[in-house]
């Protein structure tokens, strides 16, 4: 079966200098076997958007303009329906590094796009001049960083809301900067691109999840070479086998039971919900073989959570989080402690705070329903997803291809299978 042309444009499609020059179609990809954020540089005053070149949402590949990778900085921007996520990285010496690069600066910012959005299916005005707020930031640090190539992208929020197109209009016009809405498909991809490299090579297989604002990606990811796995992307040696993206969130969910005082049954009820929406995923993957080593790896900010109440955190720290192994009677230890605390407490928590304290707990439950579908006795967190998958390609010059192939598609799971 052939590649769809819509997921290879999705994936890689023409690219952009951030000064707006055109550039040329990325290459396919061959296929391969395959830092902490450093304190950044403050907003970069000057000139309003209007003043400055458009910075869109795709860089040239490395060597275009007599440019090797190593002169470029690199920016990754992932716009979902809870956060506002940057990193901006520079090649780093084979061997060194996180994947590759190393982190220059970094911003994050809870701006809560998909507020309300389950029931008036727009994007609010305030959520609007929240996240406006947010991308300035952004851009600035664009600017202050001299960045020359980069991937800003959008996701759930703005693919479901029916001002979605007014909104990065609004985007472009105050603050020059061209987002780009990337599909299930894409969004799946970048984050198993992303987190890939935590999987633990004697598994035979793991299970991928990022629960997000308004949407929650699982991936299975075969061990590099396993026979089956279908060529993906050339960076994951082919070893997505199959992936869902599921119309749920920790947004969507806490709007719709509740976030600030959850009962025992709110929380099951919201476990029971979430677990029919992975269902399909969970029944494709009753076949697959599960060795001693099978494992789940997490990313997203539930799980990152979990991991710093487990290690009793006063404050975050990505060093101690990223690539933590948890087991089974840990996590349950961790849930069960969050599940305890009262709202207050929750917004006290030096690994929570306000922006997530009515959130974390339907962040918990869809963990839940993950974990009861795929009994493991182990997780591993990551701290990466998204933007280091966006810097990973960037930084390579390719683009992806079709995720799964088969013979049929399944609707209900979302990808070729």
């Amino acid at each position: 079966m052939k590649s769809s042309k819509r997921q290879r444009a999705a994936l890689g499609g023409r690219v952009r200098a951030v000064d707006g020059t055109g550039g040329a179609e990325l290459p396919s990809l061959q296929r391969e076997d395959s830092s902490p954020a450093g304190a950044g540089a403050g907003p970069g005053g000057g000139a309003s958007g209007g003043s400055r070149a458009k910075i869109r949402g795709r860089g040239r590949p490395f060597g275009a303009g007599g440019r090797h990778r190593q002169d470029h900085t690199y920016a990754a921007l992932d716009l979902g329906t809870n956060n506002c996520r940057l990193l901006i990285a520079r090649p780093a010496p084979r061997g060194s590094g996180q994947d590759g690069f190393k982190v220059i600066d970094s911003f994050s910012r809870i701006v809560r796009l998909g507020e309300g959005l389950s029931a008036t299916k727009e994007i609010s005005a305030a959520a609007i001049e929240r996240t406006i707020g947010a991308l300035e930031v952004c851009r600035d640090k664009i600017h202050a960083r001299g960045v020359t190539r980069s991937r800003l992208i959008a996701t759930e929020a703005c693919r479901s809301a029916r001002n979605g197109a007014e909104f990065l209009a609004q985007v472009r016009k105050r603050l020059g900067l061209e987002l780009e809405v990337v599909d299930r498909e894409t969004e799946a991809l970048l984050a198993a691109l992303g987190s890939a490299a935590l999987v633990d090579k004697a598994a035979e297989g793991a299970v991928l999840f990022d629960i997000g604002g308004g949407s929650c990606e699982l991936v299975w990811l075969a061990r590099a070479g396993e026979q089956g796995a279908h060529f993906s992307d050339g960076m994951l040696g082919g070893r997505i086998r199959f992936w869902v993206s599921a119309s749920l969130g920790v947004v969507t969910l806490a709007e719709q039971f509740g976030g600030i005082e959850v009962s025992d049954a709110a929380f099951e009820a919201m476990v029971q919900c979430a677990g029919e929406e992975i269902a399909p995923f969970a029944a494709r993957a009753g076949g697959e073989r599960r060795c001693s080593q099978f494992h789940l790896l997490g990313t997203s900010g539930t799980v990152t959570t979990i991991a710093g109440v487990y290690l009793g955190l006063a404050r975050y720290d990505r060093r101690r989080v990223d690539g933590l192994w948890m087991s089974s009677s840990q996590v349950d230890h961790a849930v069960a402690t969050l599940r305890k605390m009262t709202y207050g407490e929750r917004a006290a928590n030096g690994c929570i705070g306000l922006g997530r304290a009515d959130l974390v707990l339907a962040g918990c439950a869809i963990l839940e329903a993950i974990r009861r579908a795929f009994p493991a006795g182990r997780i591993r967190i990551a701290d990466r997803g998204l933007r280091d998958g966006m810097l990973i390609q960037l930084m390579r010059g390719e683009r992806g291809s079709h995720i799964g192939r088969s013979e049929r598609k399944d609707p209900a799971v979302g990808a070729e299978i």
